[in-house]
């Protein structure tokens, strides 16, 4: 609709630690995506999954990770408000529901590996836990 936000980032980066030791592996949403598509994955706000707040239209990986793109509802009250809190800047980051399917830990122990994730949803967050998954809009 003519009133959605459109918008697109990477709600996850390859080969990159996030804040709770996890490092995603290339390939990893690969089998994922490829029985899903990005229908089945929801846009949340907070990971809450009460209220849906949009619909990913695309979802793919690139060379830098877990790349999205989608529209953001105006449609409901939880819509609007994020789409507001979006365009003021306040709200740009992005995150990952998902269920580790293949993990192994790092060389040094410290580190989980993920090479295989089921994805769930990409929520539209304050504080991501890969600090560097942040959403723009798009236009």
């Amino acid at each position: 609709m003519k009133d959605d936000l459109q918008i697109q980032g990477h709600g996850s980066l390859f080969w990159t630690r996030d804040l709770n030791d996890d490092v995603t592996a290339a390939g990893a949403f690969a089998a994922s995506l490829a029985r899903t598509g990005p229908a089945a994955v929801k846009m949340l706000h907070q990971h809450d999954d009460a209220e849906p707040v949009g619909v990913w239209d695309e979802i793919a990986e690139d060379a830098s990770g877990l790349y999205v793109r989608g529209r953001i509802l105006r449609t409901t009250p939880r819509g609007r408000l994020v789409a507001a809190l979006v365009e003021a800047g306040a709200l740009d980051g992005l995150s990952i529901g998902f269920r580790a399917v293949k993990a192994r830990p790092d060389d040094t122990g410290r580190l989980r590996v993920l090479r295989e994730v089921e994805l769930w949803e990409v929520s539209i967050v304050t504080f991501p836990m890969l600090p560097g998954a942040r959403l723009k809009r798009v236009g």
